[in-house]
């Protein structure tokens, strides 16, 4: 039996980021597990959408036929009392992690954040994470009852073993957007520190979403001496970002959030040593095949970074680890199985048991 449904999505589908990764494979796959999901764009406001645009996005999604699954960067930034209870009942909601925990919010924004995503979430039929801990973290500080919750994490497509030539230089990866909560300042910082070893380093995101963060990045680039070494490429398609995976030696990612991390398990998919940091759903996504240090800690980090740089059969070792975590994860098939199950069970009624949140 097919399974029709919307899938509200805020924003150019297109946008170089995990989330609309997500959002894009899922959409692909569905048809094989017999979900017809068709794309509803919404406004790209989100998630501070003018009132204008919450209001809009509510009533494409009330004139959508049949369940509809809705974006987190949407559905978190809604008011919930603008949501109808009939709206509600069909609606699920897809939450890669709440927008309350974004880095750089004030403690004040945050928790009003929190509670406005609790509530919203509070008007839906049900939730769909990306990750374990990010489905403990909905019902630990959001309230969400675990029994509404399904954890559908992303899908990982073959790809081919990185040669890892380490010629002239080894290349250190990093991807993700250009960002506070990416922090790859801490990354330069702990580059700094290894300036008397060969290496070469790529940072391919988007730089122009946050352009604070890009501009902060390329000073302490330069103060630090190392603008000949360090290489942002700005937005990547994904053929771009394919090619420098396999030109990487290692992978580095100093976020200090994630709610899973799906860049991590791409790198490992081609046998990528992987330095990370121990935030959010990081741990869950690694497997235990990478090697984690504390957020914002350079120090820690480049002392990682330079076990993996000068100790070649630790760097193999941590390959092959990386490579069998990598094949021995689930496709995107498996994710969009899981969601056809969470919009096949729809409630009649939209959740009324949550309980009260703590921001």
């Amino acid at each position: 039996m097919t399974i029709a449904a919307a899938f509200a999505i805020p924003g150019a589908l297109d946008t170089p980021t995990g989330g609309y990764e997500y959002d894009r494979k899922l959409l692909e796959a569905a048809p094989a597990v017999g979900l017809a999901l068709s794309h509803l764009p919404l406004s790209g406001g989100f998630p501070r959408p003018t009132r204008a645009e919450a209001e809009a996005a509510i009533a494409a999604m009330a004139a959508a036929p049949g369940p509809v699954l809705v974006d987190g960067l949407a559905l978190g930034a809604l008011p919930a009392e603008a949501i109808p209870e009939a709206l509600g009942a069909r609606l699920i909601a897809l939450c890669h992690h709440p927008l309350g925990l974004e880095t750089g919010l004030s403690a004040e924004a945050s928790a009003r954040m929190l509670a406005a995503e609790a509530a919203a979430l509070a008007r839906c039929a049900g939730v769909v994470t990306t990750s374990r801990t990010t489905a403990e973290t909905l019902r630990t500080r959001l309230g969400v009852p675990a029994a509404r919750i399904a954890v559908a994490p992303p899908g990982l497509t073959p790809a081919p073993r990185a040669p890892r030539r380490r010629d002239p230089a080894p290349m250190i990866l990093g991807v993700g957007t250009i960002s506070a909560r990416k922090d790859w300042g801490t990354l330069v910082a702990a580059l700094s520190r290894l300036a008397d070893r060969d290496w070469t380093c790529a940072i391919a995101g988007d730089d122009a979403r946050d352009p604070d963060a890009a501009q902060a990045l390329r000073a302490a680039i330069e103060t630090a001496g190392l603008a000949p070494r360090i290489r942002l490429t700005g937005a990547l398609g994904r053929a771009a970002l394919d090619a420098l995976y396999l030109d990487a030696d290692l992978f580095c990612l100093p976020s200090r959030y994630e709610g899973y991390g799906m860049v991590i398990v791409e790198a490992m998919m081609r046998g990528l040593p992987v330095v990370a940091c121990n935030a959010g759903a990081v741990p869950e996504a690694a497997g235990g095949a990478a090697r984690l240090v504390p957020p914002g800690d350079p120090e820690a980090m480049a002392k990682a970074l330079a076990v993996v740089l000068d100790d070649a059969e630790e760097a193999d070792r941590m390959a092959a680890a990386s490579r069998a975590h990598a094949l021995s994860l689930p496709g995107w098939e498996d994710a969009a199985r899981i969601v056809a199950g969470q919009l096949a069970g729809l409630r009649a009624e939209p959740l009324r048991d949550m309980r009260e949140h703590s921001a």
